[in-house]
Formats: C-alpha cells, sequence, structure tokens
C-alpha cells in the first residue's frame, strides 16, 4: 500500500482518481455532465482539444465505464454521440467534493 500523506489537509489527495484528474478528461466529463448528451465536434470545440487527443481520451473515459459513445449515421454522415454515464456522473462529485475538501483546509 503506498504512503499515506500525513498533512491532514492534503490527504483527500491520495483518493483522487487520476484518471478524472488530467485536465482533458476532466474538461469532457464537465462538459458532459451540463448535457444530456453532446457530438463530437461539439465537445472538440468545447474543450479545444484536437481530434487525435480528444478521441484518445474518450477512449480511455469510455474504458474506465465514465462516458458511453455511440455512432451512428444523420442523413449518411456519420456522427458520435457522447453522454456521461451513472458511474462518471459519481465519480465527478467525488472528484469535486475531494478537491473542494483539500482547497478548504488550506484556507
Amino acid at each position: 500500500m503506498a504512503n499515506q500523506p500525513e498533512n491532514e489537509a492534503i490527504k483527500p489527495l491520495a483518493d483522487i482518481d487520476k484518471l478524472v484528474h488530467e485536465p482533458a478528461r476532466l474538461m469532457i466529463l464537465a462538459t458532459l455532465h451540463v448535457v444530456e448528451s453532446a457530438d463530437f465536434l461539439f465537445v472538440e470545440r468545447q474543450t479545444g482539444l484536437t481530434r487525435g487527443n480528444l478521441s484518445a481520451h474518450m477512449s480511455k473515459l469510455e474504458n474506465a465505464g465514465y462516458i458511453s459513445i455511440t455512432k451512428e449515421f444523420v442523413n449518411k454522415i456519420p456522427r458520435t454521440l457522447l453522454r456521461i454515464t451513472e458511474k462518471g456522473r459519481t465519480t465527478l462529485l467525488d472528484y469535486t467534493q475531494n478537491m473542494k475538501q483539500v482547497l478548504d483546509k488550506l484556507k
């Protein structure tokens, strides 16, 4: 087991989900948290990520069960829809609570 921090203010950081903590993935989850679903282009514009970067981070979030990805055709044009899952929503809320706890204790 990893060493636990001795400083009480930063202990919640030891339990932080490092997959969510990465800024690009946090932006994706935050974007999806406020909409029912979003297409790839919307998330790309909102986050400012390149297509390749966004795609790579989406795969990691999907593998963790934090988002679902649906591919469909609309008028013969491919469209990728993203949704945050309940697991992803819960994980994001836990992450924000842990971060708030740390920041509040540092005041």
